[in-house]
């Protein structure tokens, strides 16, 4: 079947792509930037062709508790946000993690903390990674660089979340979002039926058969021992995903002398650093997390011992910065360069500040 390419923005690519993989429902709140998510879902009207539920709830914390009705039911249901958006959904998350519940959940950063700008950020790293709301729980996540993977992280991070039942999370940020490229979007899939949905998800919440005993839905356990084995076991299925999931790519790494570390819009800038070092004779990699969580310790952790230095490149104060540390476990050098309140930096900025930090 010939492929279908089209030019779009990175939330534009979002809604084709979730229309597309047969998502049951989509609850969101409009927030600056990733409001075309819901504006292309509105405009492309599935529910008249699908049948997919879009719907504008009054405010993040009703969405989330949405996508919590729906995925007890087994459907795949997504929402869209932007980060104070999503700091509103952070007990809904939890209560999804502790309910061990699969979604699909899109953060399209802009800068902090507070309402702080509508330009893009990385500062959530922190909150995607180390878990954001309250309790032990990790959120797979995921960290699109190009319009094009915006649209095929839909159907994997759908695909991930359905396989371990755990929330799953697109990290993105206002560049990847806004920006337009060319994307080839997805084939489209059935949406499930309810047999299909019981048949792979026996523990949703679709009606009671004479067969079988009730399903409960809920993160709730008064029974600390209980609560400590469904803890343990949450750890498991974490344990499962990090020797699993890793995802990551590496640019020019083979004989590099210094490496950066980067995901989202700034691994794209970085790729252009690596292209202004080479003409003055100096040789940088790049590895670009695209699982966040799990973070791909293994492999930063080989590059260290081999590379003089590494420069964590954000989009915020220092936060993933903090991981590479610790893949590098003092190994090399390792120092962080980032712009904050929505600035974006050139090329030429990461360059000089590994030459000012590791050279």
């Amino acid at each position: 079947m010939k492929e279908e390419i089209k030019l779009m923005k990175g939330n534009e690519a979002i809604a084709h792509a979730a229309i597309r993989y047969g998502a049951d429902g989509y609850f969101g709140y409009p927030i600056t930037p990733q409001s075309e998510v819901m504006e292309t879902l509105m405009e492309e009207q599935p529910w008249e062709t699908t049948g997919m539920v879009v719907l504008q709830a009054e405010s993040e914390v009703a969405a989330i508790n949405m996508v919590y009705g729906g995925a007890s039911c087994g459907k795949a249901v997504m929402t869209t946000s932007s980060s104070p958006g999503v700091s509103l959904m952070q007990e809904g998350i939890s209560y999804l993690a502790g309910a061990e519940l699969p979604c699909l959940i899109v953060n399209v950063m802009r800068g902090g903390p507070g309402l702080g700008t509508i330009q893009p950020s990385q500062a959530d790293y922190f909150q995607a990674t180390k878990g954001g709301g309250h309790g032990d729980y990790h959120l797979i996540t995921l960290a699109p660089a190009s319009v094009q993977e915006m649209a095929d992280f839909v159907a994997l991070g759908f695909d991930l979340a359905f396989k371990y039942r755990n929330p799953a999370i697109l990290l993105a940020d206002g560049v990847i979002g806004q920006m337009m490229e060319k994307v080839v979007l997805p084939p489209f899939r059935k949406r499930r039926t309810e047999e299909e949905i019981r048949q792979q998800n026996p523990w949703a919440t679709l009606g009671k058969p004479k067969d079988r005993k009730r399903n409960v839905v809920t993160s709730l356990e008064l029974d600390p021992a209980i609560m400590e084995q469904n803890n343990i076991r949450f750890q498991a299925t974490y344990k499962r995903i990090a020797e699993n999931e890793v995802r990551y790519e590496e640019i020019n790494c083979e004989n590099a002398d210094y490496l950066i570390v980067a995901f989202g819009s700034m691994s794209r800038i970085c790729q252009k650093t690596i292209e202004l070092a080479a003409e003055e004779g100096i040789k940088i990699g790049l590895l670009r997390p695209i699982t966040l969580w799990p973070f791909p310790t293994e492999a930063i952790a080989r590059q260290a011992d081999h590379v003089k230095g590494i420069l964590s490149a954000e989009l915020n104060a220092g936060q993933m910065v903090e991981d590479v540390r610790l893949a590098v476990n003092g190994k090399v050098r390792v120092e962080h360069f980032g712009r904050l309140g929505g600035i974006v930096p050139t090329p030429d900025e990461v360059l000089t500040a590994l030459k000012e930090k590791l050279m």
